[in-house]
Protein backbone atom coordinates (compact mmCIF):
# COMPACT_ATOMS: atom_id res chain seq x y z
CA UNK A 1 0.00 0.00 0.00
CA UNK A 2 1.44 3.39 -1.00
CA UNK A 3 1.12 5.79 1.90
CA UNK A 4 3.88 8.38 1.59
CA UNK A 5 6.71 9.36 -0.69
CA UNK A 6 9.16 7.34 1.39
CA UNK A 7 7.28 4.10 0.72
CA UNK A 8 9.14 1.58 -1.43
CA UNK A 9 6.65 -0.81 -2.96
CA UNK A 10 6.99 -4.20 -4.60
CA UNK A 11 3.93 -4.68 -6.79
CA UNK A 12 2.72 -7.76 -8.62
CA UNK A 13 4.84 -8.43 -11.68
CA UNK A 14 7.92 -6.76 -10.19
CA UNK A 15 6.94 -3.09 -10.43
CA UNK A 16 9.76 -0.67 -9.72
CA UNK A 17 10.13 1.34 -6.54
CA UNK A 18 8.21 4.58 -6.66
CA UNK A 19 10.56 6.81 -4.65
CA UNK A 20 12.65 7.88 -7.64
CA UNK A 21 9.61 8.69 -9.74
CA UNK A 22 8.83 11.71 -7.59
CA UNK A 23 12.26 13.14 -8.28
CA UNK A 24 12.21 12.35 -12.00
CA UNK A 25 15.28 10.12 -11.75
CA UNK A 26 15.96 6.53 -12.69
CA UNK A 27 13.79 4.22 -10.62
CA UNK A 28 15.34 2.09 -7.90
CA UNK A 29 14.99 -1.67 -7.96
CA UNK A 30 12.22 -3.01 -5.69
CA UNK A 31 12.63 -4.03 -2.08
CA UNK A 32 11.37 -7.44 -0.99
CA UNK A 33 9.50 -8.17 1.23
CA UNK A 34 7.12 -5.30 0.57
CA UNK A 35 7.63 -2.88 3.48
CA UNK A 36 6.56 0.67 4.26
CA UNK A 37 9.57 2.74 5.21
CA UNK A 38 9.68 4.69 8.45
CA UNK A 39 10.19 8.41 7.95
CA UNK A 40 12.81 9.06 10.62
CA UNK A 41 14.95 7.65 13.38
CA UNK A 42 14.04 8.04 17.02
CA UNK A 43 15.57 11.15 18.54
CA UNK A 44 18.04 11.07 21.41
CA UNK A 45 17.64 13.30 24.43
CA UNK A 46 18.65 13.10 28.07
CA UNK A 47 16.42 10.86 30.15
CA UNK A 48 14.13 10.02 27.23
CA UNK A 49 13.50 6.34 26.42
CA UNK A 50 11.50 6.12 23.17
CA UNK A 51 9.99 2.82 22.07
CA UNK A 52 11.39 1.13 18.99
CA UNK A 53 9.35 1.37 15.78
CA UNK A 54 8.95 -1.19 12.99
CA UNK A 55 7.56 -0.98 9.48
CA UNK A 56 3.82 -1.58 9.88
CA UNK A 57 4.08 -4.81 7.89
CA UNK A 58 6.34 -6.28 10.61
CA UNK A 59 5.86 -7.48 14.16
CA UNK A 60 8.34 -8.78 16.71
CA UNK A 61 8.51 -10.63 19.99
CA UNK A 62 11.22 -11.20 22.58
CA UNK A 63 12.78 -14.69 22.60
CA UNK A 64 15.16 -13.90 25.50
CA UNK A 65 16.30 -10.88 27.46
CA UNK A 66 19.01 -9.97 29.93
CA UNK A 67 16.88 -10.89 32.92
CA UNK A 68 16.06 -14.37 31.56
CA UNK A 69 17.49 -16.82 34.07
CA UNK A 70 19.86 -19.43 32.63
CA UNK A 71 18.77 -23.03 33.10
CA UNK A 72 22.30 -23.63 34.40
CA UNK A 73 24.52 -21.05 36.02
CA UNK A 74 28.17 -20.51 36.73
CA UNK A 75 30.03 -18.49 39.33
CA UNK A 76 30.32 -15.86 36.61
CA UNK A 77 26.70 -15.52 35.54
CA UNK A 78 23.19 -16.73 36.29
CA UNK A 79 21.23 -14.70 33.72
CA UNK A 80 21.30 -14.24 29.95
CA UNK A 81 22.59 -10.68 30.01
CA UNK A 82 24.13 -10.06 33.44
CA UNK A 83 27.15 -11.16 35.42
CA UNK A 84 27.05 -11.90 39.15
CA UNK A 85 29.59 -9.24 40.12
CA UNK A 86 27.07 -6.89 41.81
CA UNK A 87 24.31 -8.75 43.67
CA UNK A 88 21.41 -7.47 45.73
CA UNK A 89 20.34 -8.73 49.14
CA UNK A 90 18.44 -11.61 47.50
CA UNK A 91 21.48 -12.78 45.57
CA UNK A 92 20.20 -11.58 42.19
CA UNK A 93 22.14 -9.25 39.89
CA UNK A 94 21.53 -5.62 40.69
CA UNK A 95 20.31 -4.50 37.28
CA UNK A 96 19.82 -0.83 38.20
CA UNK A 97 21.25 1.25 41.06
CA UNK A 98 19.31 1.17 44.32
CA UNK A 99 19.52 3.38 47.45
CA UNK A 100 21.18 0.60 49.43
CA UNK A 101 23.96 0.32 46.81
CA UNK A 102 23.94 3.53 44.76
CA UNK A 103 25.91 4.10 41.57
CA UNK A 104 26.44 0.41 40.85
CA UNK A 105 25.02 -2.11 38.42
CA UNK A 106 25.77 -5.72 37.59
CA UNK A 107 28.00 -5.96 34.53
CA UNK A 108 26.08 -6.63 31.31
CA UNK A 109 27.34 -9.51 29.17
CA UNK A 110 26.08 -8.08 25.85
CA UNK A 111 24.85 -11.03 23.74
CA UNK A 112 26.01 -10.27 20.22
CA UNK A 113 25.65 -12.00 16.84
CA UNK A 114 23.04 -14.72 16.31
CA UNK A 115 23.10 -18.05 14.46
CA UNK A 116 19.87 -20.00 13.94
CA UNK A 117 20.19 -23.77 13.47
CA UNK A 118 17.67 -26.60 13.30
CA UNK A 119 18.84 -30.01 14.50
CA UNK A 120 16.14 -32.58 13.74
CA UNK A 121 17.43 -34.95 16.41
CA UNK A 122 17.67 -32.15 18.94
CA UNK A 123 20.53 -31.23 21.25
CA UNK A 124 21.25 -31.97 24.88
CA UNK A 125 21.01 -29.36 27.60
CA UNK A 126 21.67 -29.11 31.30
CA UNK A 127 18.55 -31.17 32.10
CA UNK A 128 19.13 -34.71 30.74
CA UNK A 129 15.43 -35.57 30.97
CA UNK A 130 14.13 -32.59 28.98
CA UNK A 131 13.29 -32.45 25.27
CA UNK A 132 14.78 -29.20 23.98
CA UNK A 133 13.14 -29.44 20.56
CA UNK A 134 14.95 -28.79 17.31
CA UNK A 135 15.23 -24.99 16.88
CA UNK A 136 18.16 -23.16 18.46
CA UNK A 137 19.67 -19.67 18.42
CA UNK A 138 23.32 -19.30 19.42
CA UNK A 139 25.18 -16.22 20.70
CA UNK A 140 28.61 -15.31 21.90
CA UNK A 141 28.71 -12.55 24.51
CA UNK A 142 30.84 -9.49 23.89
CA UNK A 143 31.70 -8.67 27.47
CA UNK A 144 32.15 -10.29 30.85
CA UNK A 145 33.81 -9.99 34.23
CA UNK A 146 36.40 -12.73 34.40
CA UNK A 147 35.48 -14.13 31.00
CA UNK A 148 32.75 -14.29 28.38
CA UNK A 149 29.84 -16.67 27.70
CA UNK A 150 28.56 -18.82 24.86
CA UNK A 151 24.80 -19.29 25.12
CA UNK A 152 22.02 -21.09 23.26
CA UNK A 153 18.39 -19.98 23.20
CA UNK A 154 16.20 -23.07 23.00
CA UNK A 155 13.38 -21.59 20.94
CA UNK A 156 10.88 -24.40 21.60
CA UNK A 157 11.59 -24.72 25.33
CA UNK A 158 9.71 -23.42 28.35
CA UNK A 159 10.99 -20.55 30.45
CA UNK A 160 13.00 -22.72 32.86
CA UNK A 161 14.89 -24.29 29.94
CA UNK A 162 14.86 -21.30 27.61
CA UNK A 163 18.57 -20.39 27.69
CA UNK A 164 21.47 -22.79 28.16
CA UNK A 165 24.93 -21.61 29.13
CA UNK A 166 27.12 -23.70 26.82
CA UNK A 167 30.60 -22.57 27.90
CA UNK A 168 32.60 -20.00 29.83
CA UNK A 169 36.01 -21.61 29.24
CA UNK A 170 37.82 -23.39 26.44
CA UNK A 171 38.81 -27.07 26.57
CA UNK A 172 41.96 -26.12 28.49
CA UNK A 173 40.01 -24.30 31.19
CA UNK A 174 40.97 -20.80 30.03
CA UNK A 175 38.21 -18.17 30.34
CA UNK A 176 36.67 -17.25 27.01
CA UNK A 177 37.67 -13.89 25.59
CA UNK A 178 34.81 -11.50 24.71
CA UNK A 179 33.07 -12.88 21.61
CA UNK A 180 31.75 -10.81 18.72
CA UNK A 181 31.23 -12.64 15.42
CA UNK A 182 29.71 -16.09 14.99
CA UNK A 183 28.83 -18.44 12.13
CA UNK A 184 28.27 -22.16 11.56
CA UNK A 185 30.81 -24.18 9.58
CA UNK A 186 28.88 -27.24 8.31
CA UNK A 187 32.02 -29.08 7.23
CA UNK A 188 33.70 -28.76 10.61
CA UNK A 189 30.32 -29.03 12.39
CA UNK A 190 31.47 -26.20 14.62
CA UNK A 191 30.42 -22.70 15.51
CA UNK A 192 33.19 -20.25 14.60
CA UNK A 193 33.62 -17.39 17.06
CA UNK A 194 35.64 -14.20 16.64
CA UNK A 195 36.86 -12.00 19.47
CA UNK A 196 37.71 -8.61 17.86
CA UNK A 197 41.14 -8.53 19.49
CA UNK A 198 44.62 -9.21 18.14
CA UNK A 199 45.55 -10.65 21.53
CA UNK A 200 42.62 -13.08 21.85
CA UNK A 201 41.89 -16.41 20.19
CA UNK A 202 39.61 -17.23 17.31
CA UNK A 203 37.45 -20.14 18.51
CA UNK A 204 35.59 -23.18 17.22
CA UNK A 205 32.82 -24.61 19.40
CA UNK A 206 30.50 -27.61 19.31
CA UNK A 207 26.75 -26.82 19.49
CA UNK A 208 25.96 -29.43 22.13
CA UNK A 209 26.02 -29.13 25.93
CA UNK A 210 28.56 -28.64 27.29
CA UNK A 211 30.27 -27.06 24.32
CA UNK A 212 33.88 -27.96 23.58
CA UNK A 213 35.59 -24.69 22.64
CA UNK A 214 39.00 -24.81 20.98
CA UNK A 215 41.50 -22.17 19.86
CA UNK A 216 41.92 -22.24 16.05
CA UNK A 217 44.01 -19.09 15.71
CA UNK A 218 47.09 -21.09 14.71
CA UNK A 219 45.45 -21.37 11.29
CA UNK A 220 42.84 -18.57 11.14
CA UNK A 221 44.95 -16.05 13.04
CA UNK A 222 44.05 -13.38 15.54
CA UNK A 223 42.90 -9.87 14.78
CA UNK A 224 40.15 -7.35 15.20
CA UNK A 225 37.90 -10.01 13.64
CA UNK A 226 34.16 -9.48 13.69
CA UNK A 227 32.26 -10.77 10.65
CA UNK A 228 32.87 -14.40 9.69
CA UNK A 229 31.19 -16.41 6.94
CA UNK A 230 31.74 -19.66 5.00
CA UNK A 231 31.44 -19.80 1.23
CA UNK A 232 30.21 -22.71 -0.86
CA UNK A 233 33.72 -24.14 -1.28
CA UNK A 234 34.35 -24.31 2.46
CA UNK A 235 36.58 -21.23 2.57
CA UNK A 236 36.02 -18.87 5.49
CA UNK A 237 35.76 -15.11 4.88
CA UNK A 238 36.60 -12.84 7.83
CA UNK A 239 35.91 -9.12 8.10
CA UNK A 240 38.01 -7.12 10.53
CA UNK A 241 36.94 -4.21 12.73
CA UNK A 242 40.15 -2.63 13.98
CA UNK A 243 39.96 1.12 14.47
CA UNK A 244 42.88 3.12 13.14
CA UNK A 245 44.71 6.04 14.68
CA UNK A 246 43.41 9.57 14.15
CA UNK A 247 44.93 11.51 11.30
CA UNK A 248 46.88 14.43 12.84
CA UNK A 249 44.66 17.18 14.16
CA UNK A 250 41.40 15.59 12.98
CA UNK A 251 38.76 13.03 13.93
CA UNK A 252 39.33 11.15 10.65
CA UNK A 253 40.69 7.65 11.22
CA UNK A 254 43.37 5.94 9.19
CA UNK A 255 42.06 2.78 7.47
CA UNK A 256 43.39 -0.10 9.55
CA UNK A 257 41.16 -3.14 8.94
CA UNK A 258 41.38 -5.93 6.40
CA UNK A 259 39.20 -8.51 4.66
CA UNK A 260 40.54 -12.07 4.92
CA UNK A 261 39.87 -15.47 3.39
CA UNK A 262 40.94 -18.70 5.06
CA UNK A 263 41.48 -21.53 2.56
CA UNK A 264 41.54 -24.83 4.49
CA UNK A 265 43.59 -27.81 3.38
CA UNK A 266 40.17 -29.41 2.93
CA UNK A 267 36.70 -28.11 3.88
CA UNK A 268 36.25 -28.23 7.64
CA UNK A 269 39.98 -28.30 8.47
CA UNK A 270 40.49 -25.54 11.04
CA UNK A 271 44.10 -26.48 11.79
CA UNK A 272 45.76 -26.57 8.37
CA UNK A 273 45.39 -24.04 5.59
CA UNK A 274 46.27 -20.63 4.19
CA UNK A 275 45.11 -17.24 5.44
CA UNK A 276 44.86 -14.63 2.70
CA UNK A 277 44.15 -10.89 2.73
CA UNK A 278 42.40 -8.86 0.05
CA UNK A 279 44.55 -6.53 -2.02
CA UNK A 280 42.89 -3.85 -4.13
CA UNK A 281 44.69 -2.23 -7.07
CA UNK A 282 44.14 1.45 -7.75
CA UNK A 283 43.50 3.00 -11.14
CA UNK A 284 47.22 2.83 -11.91
CA UNK A 285 47.02 -0.90 -10.99
CA UNK A 286 49.25 -0.38 -7.97
CA UNK A 287 48.30 -1.92 -4.59
CA UNK A 288 46.39 0.33 -2.20
CA UNK A 289 48.36 -0.26 1.00
CA UNK A 290 48.30 0.84 4.62
CA UNK A 291 51.46 2.91 4.12
CA UNK A 292 49.81 4.99 1.42
CA UNK A 293 46.69 5.96 3.39
CA UNK A 294 48.15 8.31 6.02
CA UNK A 295 47.25 11.53 4.20
CA UNK A 296 43.91 13.23 4.72
CA UNK A 297 41.47 12.49 1.88
CA UNK A 298 44.07 10.40 0.05
CA UNK A 299 43.48 9.92 -3.70
CA UNK A 300 42.98 6.18 -3.24
CA UNK A 301 40.31 6.64 -0.56
CA UNK A 302 38.51 9.23 -2.66
CA UNK A 303 38.56 6.86 -5.65
CA UNK A 304 37.37 3.84 -3.64
CA UNK A 305 34.38 5.88 -2.48
CA UNK A 306 33.38 7.19 -5.91
CA UNK A 307 30.29 5.77 -7.57
CA UNK A 308 30.84 3.91 -10.83
CA UNK A 309 34.49 3.03 -10.30
CA UNK A 310 35.69 -0.57 -10.32
CA UNK A 311 38.98 -1.90 -8.97
CA UNK A 312 40.85 -5.13 -9.59
CA UNK A 313 41.42 -7.33 -6.54
CA UNK A 314 43.57 -10.30 -5.69
CA UNK A 315 44.17 -12.44 -2.63
CA UNK A 316 47.65 -12.45 -1.12
CA UNK A 317 48.69 -15.28 1.20
CA UNK A 318 49.94 -13.98 4.54
CA UNK A 319 50.20 -17.26 6.47
CA UNK A 320 50.44 -20.91 5.43
CA UNK A 321 50.50 -23.55 8.16
CA UNK A 322 52.50 -25.86 5.88
CA UNK A 323 55.30 -23.30 5.85
CA UNK A 324 54.75 -21.08 8.88
CA UNK A 325 53.52 -23.60 11.45
CA UNK A 326 50.48 -23.57 13.69
CA UNK A 327 51.40 -21.14 16.47
CA UNK A 328 48.84 -18.33 16.93
CA UNK A 329 49.71 -15.19 14.97
CA UNK A 330 48.45 -11.63 14.51
CA UNK A 331 46.98 -11.27 11.05
CA UNK A 332 46.88 -7.47 10.74
CA UNK A 333 50.66 -7.11 10.95
CA UNK A 334 51.11 -9.74 8.26
CA UNK A 335 48.45 -8.13 6.05
CA UNK A 336 50.22 -4.78 6.21
CA UNK A 337 53.59 -6.39 5.42
CA UNK A 338 52.08 -8.18 2.41
CA UNK A 339 50.62 -5.01 0.92
CA UNK A 340 46.95 -5.84 1.55
CA UNK A 341 44.39 -3.06 1.41
CA UNK A 342 43.01 -1.52 4.63
CA UNK A 343 39.44 -0.25 5.01
CA UNK A 344 37.63 1.98 7.51
CA UNK A 345 36.34 -0.66 9.95
CA UNK A 346 34.57 -3.15 7.64
CA UNK A 347 32.68 -4.94 10.40
CA UNK A 348 30.50 -7.54 8.66
CA UNK A 349 29.86 -9.19 5.32
CA UNK A 350 27.59 -11.73 3.63
CA UNK A 351 27.21 -13.47 0.27
CA UNK A 352 24.32 -12.58 -1.99
CA UNK A 353 21.84 -15.48 -2.08
CA UNK A 354 21.68 -17.26 -5.38
CA UNK A 355 24.94 -15.73 -6.65
CA UNK A 356 26.80 -19.05 -6.28
CA UNK A 357 29.01 -17.23 -3.80
CA UNK A 358 30.36 -14.96 -6.52
CA UNK A 359 29.20 -11.75 -4.82
CA UNK A 360 30.17 -10.71 -1.28
CA UNK A 361 28.88 -7.50 0.30
CA UNK A 362 30.50 -5.88 3.33
CA UNK A 363 30.15 -2.57 5.13
CA UNK A 364 32.55 0.04 6.38
CA UNK A 365 31.43 1.50 9.69
CA UNK A 366 33.59 4.59 9.09
CA UNK A 367 34.73 7.26 11.54
CA UNK A 368 31.39 7.57 13.43
CA UNK A 369 31.97 11.25 14.12
CA UNK A 370 30.13 14.15 12.47
CA UNK A 371 33.28 16.28 12.56
CA UNK A 372 35.46 13.97 10.45
CA UNK A 373 36.82 15.84 7.41
CA UNK A 374 36.67 12.56 5.47
CA UNK A 375 32.90 12.18 5.80
CA UNK A 376 32.06 13.77 2.48
CA UNK A 377 33.92 11.68 -0.08
CA UNK A 378 36.53 9.48 1.59
CA UNK A 379 34.38 7.02 3.52
CA UNK A 380 34.12 8.79 6.85
CA UNK A 381 30.39 8.09 7.06
CA UNK A 382 31.02 4.52 5.92
CA UNK A 383 30.00 2.57 2.83
CA UNK A 384 28.73 -0.71 1.37
CA UNK A 385 31.24 -2.51 -0.86
CA UNK A 386 30.93 -5.53 -3.15
CA UNK A 387 33.61 -8.08 -4.01
CA UNK A 388 32.78 -9.94 -7.23
CA UNK A 389 34.63 -13.07 -8.36
CA UNK A 390 34.15 -15.79 -10.99
CA UNK A 391 33.85 -18.27 -8.11
CA UNK A 392 34.48 -18.05 -4.34
CA UNK A 393 37.94 -19.67 -4.58
CA UNK A 394 39.17 -17.44 -7.42
CA UNK A 395 42.36 -15.50 -6.76
CA UNK A 396 41.21 -12.39 -8.62
CA UNK A 397 38.07 -10.29 -8.76
CA UNK A 398 36.85 -6.71 -8.59
CA UNK A 399 35.67 -4.27 -5.94
CA UNK A 400 32.88 -1.75 -6.41
CA UNK A 401 30.97 0.52 -4.06
CA UNK A 402 27.22 -0.03 -3.84
CA UNK A 403 26.51 2.82 -1.44
CA UNK A 404 28.38 5.75 0.11
CA UNK A 405 26.83 6.51 3.47
CA UNK A 406 25.73 9.90 4.71
CA UNK A 407 25.01 11.11 8.23
CA UNK A 408 21.56 9.51 8.38
CA UNK A 409 22.95 6.12 7.26
CA UNK A 410 26.36 6.20 8.97
CA UNK A 411 27.98 3.55 11.13
CA UNK A 412 26.67 0.43 9.36
CA UNK A 413 27.54 -2.81 11.12
CA UNK A 414 25.44 -6.00 11.00
CA UNK A 415 24.06 -7.46 7.77
CA UNK A 416 21.78 -10.16 6.35
CA UNK A 417 19.82 -10.68 3.14
CA UNK A 418 16.01 -10.68 3.33
CA UNK A 419 15.55 -11.99 -0.23
CA UNK A 420 17.62 -12.55 -3.36
CA UNK A 421 18.50 -8.89 -3.82
CA UNK A 422 17.28 -7.04 -0.69
CA UNK A 423 19.94 -6.71 1.99
CA UNK A 424 19.59 -5.11 5.40
CA UNK A 425 22.42 -3.38 7.21
CA UNK A 426 21.87 -2.05 10.73
CA UNK A 427 23.63 0.85 12.39
CA UNK A 428 26.10 0.99 15.26
CA UNK A 429 26.77 4.70 15.14
CA UNK A 430 27.67 5.02 18.83
CA UNK A 431 26.73 7.52 21.51
CA UNK A 432 28.91 10.33 20.15
CA UNK A 433 27.29 10.35 16.73
CA UNK A 434 23.86 9.74 18.27
CA UNK A 435 24.28 12.95 20.24
CA UNK A 436 25.73 14.90 17.32
CA UNK A 437 22.90 13.84 15.01
CA UNK A 438 20.13 13.71 17.64
CA UNK A 439 19.23 10.27 16.33
CA UNK A 440 19.36 6.69 17.57
CA UNK A 441 20.25 3.78 15.29
CA UNK A 442 18.11 2.33 12.50
CA UNK A 443 17.92 -0.74 10.30
CA UNK A 444 17.72 -0.17 6.53
CA UNK A 445 17.15 -2.24 3.39
CA UNK A 446 19.01 -1.75 0.10
CA UNK A 447 18.38 -3.46 -3.21
CA UNK A 448 21.75 -4.50 -4.63
CA UNK A 449 20.47 -3.89 -8.17
CA UNK A 450 19.78 -0.20 -7.56
CA UNK A 451 21.93 2.74 -8.62
CA UNK A 452 22.53 4.69 -5.43
CA UNK A 453 24.55 7.36 -7.19
CA UNK A 454 21.09 8.76 -7.97
CA UNK A 455 20.14 10.68 -4.79
CA UNK A 456 16.47 9.91 -5.46
CA UNK A 457 17.19 6.25 -4.64
CA UNK A 458 17.43 5.79 -0.91
CA UNK A 459 17.40 2.77 1.42
CA UNK A 460 14.22 1.92 3.29
CA UNK A 461 14.13 2.19 7.11
CA UNK A 462 12.41 -0.90 8.57
CA UNK A 463 13.52 -0.31 12.17
CA UNK A 464 13.89 2.89 14.17
CA UNK A 465 15.52 1.55 17.30
CA UNK A 466 14.39 2.91 20.61
CA UNK A 467 16.24 3.16 23.89
CA UNK A 468 15.08 1.14 26.85
CA UNK A 469 15.12 2.78 30.30
CA UNK A 470 18.13 0.75 31.42
CA UNK A 471 20.24 1.95 28.47
CA UNK A 472 18.97 5.50 29.01
CA UNK A 473 20.16 5.32 32.63
CA UNK A 474 23.53 3.96 31.51
CA UNK A 475 23.94 6.68 28.90
CA UNK A 476 23.36 9.36 31.53
CA UNK A 477 25.89 7.84 33.94
CA UNK A 478 28.82 6.78 31.77
CA UNK A 479 27.70 3.16 31.90
CA UNK A 480 28.48 3.09 35.63
CA UNK A 481 32.06 2.34 34.68
CA UNK A 482 31.48 -0.94 32.84
CA UNK A 483 28.17 -0.94 30.96
CA UNK A 484 27.56 0.68 27.60
CA UNK A 485 25.13 3.53 26.92
CA UNK A 486 22.59 3.69 24.08
CA UNK A 487 21.13 0.48 22.69
CA UNK A 488 22.82 -1.02 19.62
CA UNK A 489 21.29 -3.18 16.89
CA UNK A 490 23.34 -6.35 16.51
CA UNK A 491 23.01 -9.93 15.33
CA UNK A 492 20.50 -9.31 12.52
CA UNK A 493 20.16 -12.76 10.98
CA UNK A 494 17.85 -14.51 8.49
CA UNK A 495 18.16 -18.26 8.01
CA UNK A 496 16.16 -21.46 7.57
CA UNK A 497 18.46 -23.13 10.10
CA UNK A 498 19.79 -25.82 7.74
CA UNK A 499 23.03 -27.09 9.38
CA UNK A 500 24.19 -28.94 6.25
CA UNK A 501 26.49 -27.69 3.50
CA UNK A 502 23.43 -26.62 1.50
CA UNK A 503 22.47 -24.33 4.36
CA UNK A 504 25.51 -22.04 4.21
CA UNK A 505 24.21 -18.48 4.17
CA UNK A 506 24.02 -17.44 0.54
CA UNK A 507 23.30 -20.90 -0.86
CA UNK A 508 19.52 -20.52 -0.64
CA UNK A 509 17.31 -17.55 -1.40
CA UNK A 510 15.47 -16.44 1.78
CA UNK A 511 11.69 -16.61 1.77
CA UNK A 512 10.23 -14.81 4.75
CA UNK A 513 6.73 -15.82 3.65
CA UNK A 514 7.67 -19.35 4.74
CA UNK A 515 7.62 -20.39 8.39
CA UNK A 516 10.94 -22.18 7.86
CA UNK A 517 12.78 -18.88 7.40
CA UNK A 518 13.27 -16.89 10.58
CA UNK A 519 14.56 -13.37 11.26
CA UNK A 520 16.30 -12.33 14.50
CA UNK A 521 18.22 -9.41 15.95
CA UNK A 522 19.45 -8.34 19.38
CA UNK A 523 18.97 -4.94 20.98
CA UNK A 524 22.31 -4.93 22.72
CA UNK A 525 23.18 -2.94 25.85
CA UNK A 526 20.48 -1.93 28.29
CA UNK A 527 18.07 -4.84 28.77
CA UNK A 528 19.82 -6.93 26.08
CA UNK A 529 16.67 -8.23 24.44
CA UNK A 530 16.81 -10.65 21.49
CA UNK A 531 13.85 -10.37 19.11
CA UNK A 532 12.29 -12.47 16.40
CA UNK A 533 10.78 -10.42 13.55
CA UNK A 534 7.86 -11.67 11.44
CA UNK A 535 5.72 -10.43 8.59
CA UNK A 536 2.31 -9.55 10.00
CA UNK A 537 0.39 -11.45 7.32
CA UNK A 538 2.51 -14.60 7.54
CA UNK A 539 1.29 -17.66 9.42
CA UNK A 540 4.40 -18.54 11.36
CA UNK A 541 3.78 -20.96 14.19
CA UNK A 542 6.77 -20.97 16.52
Amino acid sequence: MIRRKHVVSLLAGGALAIGAAFAGGAAAAPISPNLTGLAAANTRSDGFAPAGKLSPELKQHVVAQGSTRLENSSALTSFYGYDNDVLNASGNPQMVPVPANPGKEAHKTEPDKNVFLVFKRGLDGADPGYDYGSDFLFQGHESGVGGADLTRINLEADYEHRVTLLATTDVNGKPLAPIDGITWDPWAKRLLLTTESSGAPTYAATPNFPSAVTDVSGALGRGGYEGIQDDGDGNIWIVEDSGGSSKPGTTAKRPNSFVYRYVPAHPGDLQHGKLQALQVLNEAEEPITFAGQAALNSPDQLALHTYGKSFKTKWVTIHDTAVDGTAPFVSGDLAKAAGATPFKRPENGVFQPGSRFKSFFFDETGDTNATSPENGAAGGWGSIMEISQSDPSANNGKLTMLYRSDEAHAGLDNVTFLSRSSVTFTQDAGDTLHEQSNALDSGFVWNVGSDYSNPANQPLRWLAEGRDPSATLDAANGGFGSNEGDNEITGVHVSDGDPGVDGVLGAKVPNLESSRWRWFYTQQHGDNRTFEVELRHSRHDH
